[in-house]
């Protein structure tokens, strides 16, 4: 078959960085998914991209589809035919919505059944045809931001500029807001020219020659090689933090690294501040010297040649002083400031217009923070901490440094609260209490900061769903979803034993009178959600999906006691014993569920000596388990009764006539079947 190959390029204007990366892998996932649908072969699809250029490659694409022969299957013969071997209606039917008749039938056995089959020749369509579908992809491209444009209705990542849809040498002819497909792209927006491909195999080759390195991989890889040139020539290291590394890739379309400089006063700032400075705002490279102490240096990456770099350099430089400048002057204005100066300013900020102002959420999460702290026992010099740090924690958001680069909340809270003479555990929890910031990020590491970190999470959370504002679907403005994620985390980092269930009830506590949401159902959305987070985490811990249902079947408990349980049913599965223990304790719980009513178990109404055996050895495993016991040891124990319940069951008939007699094993059944749903739900378990 003959085959030719596709180029197909979006050209927009510059697209936001941190976009591009998911939305070019989007866009390949999704032409590979679309080739397989239509039963296109090809070689491969190579995806490209730029701050102006979503771009995709398919090597060796079929002409067209595969002539196909397809077999369908009809009604039975028996409906098909009469007994006098006339075709029925329904064989008719079948055989036009086919387009073939009846004399294209013949039969064949499915399960001693013989029904009514026809082969119909499909010829396949023309790849030229179907890729006018190309439209349809493009439009089903998703951003998690998009915009709307002069008069159309289309909302997209960007203003669409032009379109290449280019099959060999064929150009596939449709329009999106009044864009032609064509043949032409465009280069560097100023080194660069408009390009005219006669065969798309051409497209890494002259686009290269029109400055834009189209290959994302080989853009990183020029990035890091010209860093680390750098570092040689001047004996630095150059620390490459691959976020900012992948942003910087996706700035740029033809990279060239320099350096430039700052004055070496500069340096006296905290080291938080100068990386802070050059990262987040400036997208720029620290450099360190071979000891690990920052220099007054930095590195960028220019969209462009290595013409006038200098002048580049001094355009940085000047650009970078500035901001340093306004860093040193907020840094010492800070140090005239009182912490009691800058908690009073937190009454006058308003949190959410629903939920308060920052001094009543500090009043909540200091609450809370208390009772936490009794309730995970800790010192009492760990309990005057908590109290303190909770009671702090806030006044950097006012300082003017965190005013003018927030991202240094709980950095510079530490910092200043060393230098007013706070003790050092309670300055790291003013920063700790913000972990893990991220999903790369740890938790916090002291007992102090982990309380904290715990208490304004909560509040947090239930502050916002006590005023309905709840995640929804991709939506979560105030990312809750990452706020649940670190307290479970936090949870199982230290592993605390209190239960989810309680925490919720102790942020509720803390809750003013004036939320909408209240009671039962602010409790059950709030414990539904973390389920769903802990379900998350389990996932990613590799469990699988029945066993974490099984896990959760009832109350969430404890998380770092979930996933311990989460991880003896794992090591377990693959046991002899498994399926028959797993069914044993499933065929206590399911009967469990007959019981009307629950009262204490007589052993004077035992009727065999099996009823006795099962009782007297739930009785010894349930004393075991009140103690300490591990989860490992609670599912040993679980699983001693397996003889046990199978004897009992073959000797038992639980739902007997005498009324007492049933009420009497059912409850026997309630109370076991309670001790395994305190490990798990196993009756959510698949055996096999």
């Amino acid at each position: 078959m003959n085959k030719r190959d596709l180029l197909l390029e979006i050209g927009l204007e510059e697209m936001p960085a941190r976009f591009i990366s998911a939305s070019i892998l989007s866009l390949k996932e999704k032409m590979e998914a679309w080739l397989a649908e239509k039963q296109l072969g090809y070689t491969s699809v190579q995806a490209f991209s730029s701050p102006r250029r979503l771009a995709l490659l398919v090597a060796g694409l079929d002409e067209s589809q595969q002539d196909m022969e397809e077999e369908a299957k009809g009604p039975a013969k028996r409906i098909a035919q009469n007994e006098a071997g006339e075709w029925s209606k329904a064989a008719e039917g079948f055989t036009r919505g086919q387009g073939l008749t009846v004399e294209n039938i013949y039969f064949k056995e499915i399960n001693g059944v013989e029904y009514a089959h026809v082969k119909k020749f499909i010829k396949g369509k023309q790849t030229s045809e179907l890729l006018l579908e190309l439209k349809d992809l493009i439009l089903s491209l998703t951003f998690p931001k998009n915009m709307r444009w002069a008069n159309n209705d289309l909302r997209y990542i960007r203003p669409i500029k032009w379109i290449i849809a280019l099959f060999g040498e064929e150009i596939i002819p449709f329009s999106i807001t009044n864009v032609e497909t064509s043949n032409e792209s465009r280069g560097h927006r100023f080194l660069g020219g408009e390009i005219v491909f006669t065969n798309p195999s051409d497209y890494e080759k002259k686009m290269l020659a029109q400055y834009v390195m189209v290959n994302a991989i080989e853009r990183k890889e020029a990035i890091v090689s010209q860093i680390k040139k750098l570092e040689e020539e001047n004996n630095w290291i150059i620390p490459i933090d691959e976020d900012l590394l992948e942003e910087v890739t996706n700035l740029v379309e033809y990279p060239t690294a320099l350096y430039g400089t700052f004055e070496a006063s500069f340096l006296d700032l905290p080291t938080e501040v100068l990386i802070t400075s050059m990262k987040e705002h400036q997208r720029y490279f620290p450099v360190k010297s071979k000891e690990g102490e920052l220099l007054p240096y930095f590195v960028t990456v220019r969209n462009g040649d290595h013409q006038h770099l200098d002048k580049v350099a001094k355009g940085n430089e000047k650009v970078l002083r500035a901001r340093l400048a306004d860093a040193a002057f907020f840094y010492k204005e800070d140090q005239k400031l009182m912490i009691d100066e800058l908690l009073k300013k937190l009454e006058a900020i308003v949190y959410h217009e629903e939920i308060g102002t920052l001094a009543e959420k500090v009043a909540r999460v200091r609450l809370i923070a208390s009772k936490l702290s009794e309730e995970l026992h800790l010192t009492t010099e760990e309990k005057q901490d908590v109290d303190r740090a909770a009671q702090i924690a806030k006044f950097d958001l006012v300082t003017n440094m965190v005013y003018e680069f927030p991202e240094l909340q709980g950095l510079m809270g530490e910092r200043y609260a060393l230098q007013k003479g706070e003790k050092e555990s309670v300055a790291k929890a003013i920063n700790e209490h913000y972990m893990p910031r991220h999903a790369d990020d740890e938790t916090a590491p002291s007992n102090v900061g982990a309380v904290l970190a715990l208490a304004e999470k909560l509040d947090t959370i239930v502050s916002f769903f006590s005023i309905g504002l709840v995640p929804t679907g991709s939506q979560d403005p105030y990312a809750l979803r990452r706020q649940a994620t670190g307290i479970v985390q936090t949870l199982m980092d230290k592993n605390w034993s209190i239960s989810i269930e309680q925490l919720v009830e102790l942020a509720i506590k803390a809750m003013p009178n004036t939320s909408k949401v209240t009671g039962k159902d602010l409790v059950e959305s709030v414990l539904s959600f973390f389920k769903l987070r802990v379900k998350h985490i389990l996932q990613e811990h590799g469990i699988r999906y029945d066993m974490i249902d099984a896990i959760l079947a009832d109350k969430i408990g404890g998380a770092a006691q979930v996933l311990k349980k989460a991880k003896v049913l794992e090591l377990h599965k693959e046991d002899a014993n498994f399926k028959e223990g797993i069914e044993a304790l499933s065929r206590i719980i399911n009967i469990s569920n007959k019981a009307t009513t629950i009262s204490t178990v007589d052993p004077s109404l035992f009727e065999n000596e099996y009823e006795s055996e099962l009782y007297n050895r739930f009785t010894a495993v349930k004393e075991k388990i009140k103690t300490d016991v591990s989860e490992e040891e609670y599912f040993q124990l679980l699983f001693s009764l397996q003889d046990a319940i199978s004897a009992y069951f073959d000797h038992t008939m639980v739902m007997a006539d005498d009324e007492k007699i049933k009420e009497n094993r059912l409850n026997l059944m309630v109370e076991i079947a309670n001790s395994i749903k305190g490990f798990a739900g196993v009756n959510e378990i698949i055996v096999k």
